[in-house]
């Protein structure tokens, strides 16, 4: 992303700035500090071999670890991987034997022995690589690289002699490469740039290039393409219907159906060993949660059922075992294990500190409302053990995403405070299906921002709320929707709003944000030659001569999602009509604010300038 326009980290302000409440103290037994050391544990996977490797994410690094799944101590396999929000980083690929661990690191894909030792780079050949999959054989790795403007497949080995393409077209991007079991074949993914609400599922021949499309459907995005271990199956994730549902196929392209029939989005899945079993992750409403099916039938039972989010399923070689990740809103993420047998579960991580361990952190209740148009918008809703009469609505970031019963710093934090916290899973969310999910294309800062509001005025409905003492405060997409619920609302429902990493104009940020977030909001809006009363209709830039309350700006000057200069213009805007306004940028952070010391500087911030604006004396 080129920068025609210098930035540097500032503070800048319009108007007296919060400063710190000296008859406010933080609640009994918690603090930002403690709520900032939480080094997140994520990303694992479980080798043939009962090794597993993860990602932790310290105060400076996401660096990859690996320990015993019989339960030992972390082992750093990388010392200089950059942080990486959780959502935009890959997982260690273990080698077929157990022999071998690949990664990304520093935009190159590099190897270490199971044993440890060096990380050895293999991607010499090419800029930046990333991705790796493994061949059967333990020696060939897939990578990913960028070729024609297109993400393209080829293939190394653990020597990174010089590689074959496997693709070299211009159609889409190339992506999630799984070669067959008995390595003559591989499955990718195909974003057709003709279609960016399309995904296909590829299968092509190594050894002639030959390439045939085994699924593939206007509108219709299919992911996570895997052999069944005996390689008679092709199984994807894919929403023909209101729902993310599991389907297979053959090779050959026959006996296409839908395995799954459950109302609810597979999330996540892995087969057995064996092929006889298959290990599902179901979205129900927020809780994602641990079924297995028999991969003949169908059918399924609940493994785990606690609410919260389970991600990552492994299978051990011997199919006595599995591993998974597991948070909740009162508990930080952790690797576990479960015997199949006795259905024990063991704790082999331990990220939570232990002065939180005991903390009474607490679990939002599900509650919905109708939006302007009479939609049912469902939220989380977080109630203070002993209410301070303010509020928070917090959209969340995505769009396409889902506010659910993960574990929220923030959240835990206000509540503790004594905020009654909200987060509605506004039009456009994912998780309630393909309707409610699409229903913001061709109306970004409309129907979705109407739900924000009306959030606000179910609010005042709570007898603990304060109708005059409602903040919004949201990041990237919900940065956004501060942004216009603060522009757009001629009854002023929102006291104050905080945007962080938050776009005004849509026009302005798709030229300068990088490729794949340009592709990502012309699935939602289409390219804006084509359809710019839409960017324009999203873009409350022009309307901030509207906005009648103090508005908190938070940016980091490594961000290509939201590209800093997004908060620029904002800001500007709000100076020439001489609003009150906080502006901070933070000069080594992307999208998300990830090292430490910047996210409590961010976390600090925050809290002094609600405690100001919506707190009582």
């Amino acid at each position: 992303m080129e920068n025609p326009i210098k930035l540097t980290e500032k503070y800048e302000r319009n108007g007296w700035p919060s400063l710190k409440r000296p008859d406010l103290k933080p609640p009994a037994g918690l603090t930002l500090p403690l709520l900032t050391s939480v080094e997140r544990i994520r990303s694992h996977t479980l080798s043939s071999q009962g090794h597993i490797a993860c990602i932790k994410d310290g105060a400076y690094s996401s660096d990859v670890f690996t320990m015993s799944a019989n339960g030992s101590w972390l082992s750093r396999i990388s010392t200089d991987r950059t942080l990486v929000p959780y959502w935009d980083d890959e997982t260690p690929q273990w080698s077929p034997d157990g022999n071998w661990l690949a990664f990304t690191l520093n935009g190159h894909v590099h190897i270490v022995p199971k044993d440890g030792g060096l990380p050895k780079k293999i991607t010499d050949f090419t800029s930046s690589a990333s991705s790796p999959r493994w061949m059967p054989d333990s020696k060939g790795l897939i990578v990913s690289f960028e070729r024609y403007d297109a993400d393209q497949l080829l293939l190394t080995n653990i020597d990174g002699d010089y590689p074959t393409a496997l693709t070299n077209d211009t159609i889409g991007d190339h992506w999630d490469a799984n070669p067959s079991p008995d390595g003559k074949f591989i499955l990718y993914n195909l974003r057709r740039f003709d279609d960016l609400n399309r995904l296909d599922i590829i299968l092509l021949e190594i050894s002639t290039g030959k390439q045939i499309t085994l699924y593939g459907k206007s509108s219709v995005r299919a992911i996570s393409p895997k052999w069944s271990p005996d390689g008679k199956w092709i199984s994807f994730i894919a929403q023909e219907g209101q729902r993310e549902e599991l389907y297979l196929i053959k090779p050959n392209g026959e006996g296409l159906h839908q395995f799954t029939k459950g109302g609810h989005d597979i999330f996540q899945y892995e087969w057995s060993p064996s092929g006889k079993q298959i290990l599902l992750v179901v979205n129900r409403n927020g809780s994602f949660e641990l079924d297995v099916a028999e991969a003949e039938t169908g059918k399924s039972v609940s493994l785990r059922s606690e609410v919260g989010i389970h991600s990552n399923p492994n299978w051990s070689r011997d199919e006595a075992y599995i591993t998974f990740e597991f948070e909740s809103p009162t508990v930080t993420t952790d690797i576990f294990k479960m015997d199949l047998k006795t259905k024990q579960v063991t704790q082999l991580t331990f990220s939570n500190p232990s002065a939180m361990q005991n903390y009474p952190f607490v679990t939002p209740e599900i509650v919905s409302y109708k939006s302007y148009d009479g939609l049912e918008i469902p939220a989380f809703l977080y109630r203070p053990v002993k209410s301070n009469s303010a509020a928070i609505l917090y959209p969340h970031g995505g769009p396409k995403d889902q506010y659910g019963f993960a574990f929220d710093e923030v959240a835990q934090y206000f509540t503790a405070k004594g905020y009654t916290y909200i987060a509605p899973n506004y039009r456009g969310s994912t998780g309630y299906g393909k309707d409610f999910e699409r229903a913001n294309y061709n109306d970004w800062a409309v129907g979705d921002m109407q739900d924000c509001l009306h959030g606000a005025k179910y609010l005042r409905t709570l007898k603990n709320v304060q109708p005059d003492k409602i903040g919004i405060a949201g990041g990237s997409y919900g940065g956004y929707m501060t942004i216009a619920s603060l522009s757009r609302d001629p009854e002023y429902l929102f006291a104050c709003g905080i945007t962080k990493y938050g776009d005004s104009n849509l026009v302005s940020s798709w030229a300068q944000c990088e490729k794949r977030l340009r592709f990502y909001t012309e699935i939602f809006l289409g390219h804006p030659s084509d359809n710019v009363k839409a960017y324009l209709k999203g873009s409350p830039i022009t309307e901030a001569k509207n906005v009648q309350k103090p508005v908190l700006i938070l940016h980091g000057l490594l961000d290509t999602i939201v590209p800093p200069e997004a908060s620029e213009e904002w800001v500007e805007a709000l100076r020439r009509e001489n609003k009150v306004f906080e502006y901070k940028t933070y000069g080594t952070e992307p999208h998300g604010f990830l090292r430490r010391e910047n996210l409590l500087d961010v976390y600090e911030r925050m809290e002094r300038f609600l405690d100001w604006y919506l707190l009582p004396s």
